[in-house]
C-alpha cells in the first residue's frame, strides 16, 4: 500500500500561533509514517530558517519555499538550507493536485 501524502500551506509569519500548529501537525504525520510536503508562501517565507522547521527537513519532509513571496518580503535565500527547495506556484499546484489530504494555514 502506498503511503499517505499531507500537503501543508503555511502563509502567517514567525509570530502566528499557526507556525507552532503547522510544525507539530508535520511532525505527528511523519510519526505516523505520512508523506509531508510543506509550502510557505506571503509572510509564511519568513519561517525559512526557523529551528523546527530546518528539523523536520532532516526528518523526511518536502519543504518548498515560494521565490517570489522571499523577493517580496525580503527574505535572503542565500545559504539556504539544503532540504529547503525555491520554487513558483507549479509546485504547489501539484502538491494540491497529488496529496491524499491539504490544509491551509492563513
Amino acid at each position: 500500500m502506498e503511503k499517505q501524502k499531507l500537503g501543508v500551506l503555511l502563509s502567517t509569519p514567525p509570530s502566528h500561533p499557526s507556525v507552532t500548529m503547522v510544525a507539530r501537525l508535520c511532525q505527528e504525520a511523519l510519526r505516523s509514517n505520512i508523506d509531508v510536503y510543506l509550502y510557505l508562501i506571503d509572510e509564511g517565507v519568513r519561517n525559512v530558517r526557523d529551528d523546527r522547521f530546518l528539523e523536520l527537513s532532516g526528518t523526511g519532509a518536502k519543504l518548498f519555499v515560494c521565490a517570489y513571496g522571499c523577493q517580496q518580503h525580503g527574505v535572503p535565500t542565500d545559504g539556504l538550507n539544503k532540504g529547503m527547495t525555491l520554487c513558483g506556484l507549479v509546485v504547489l499546484s501539484n502538491m494540491i493536485n497529488g496529496c491524499d489530504r491539504f490544509i491551509a494555514f492563513n
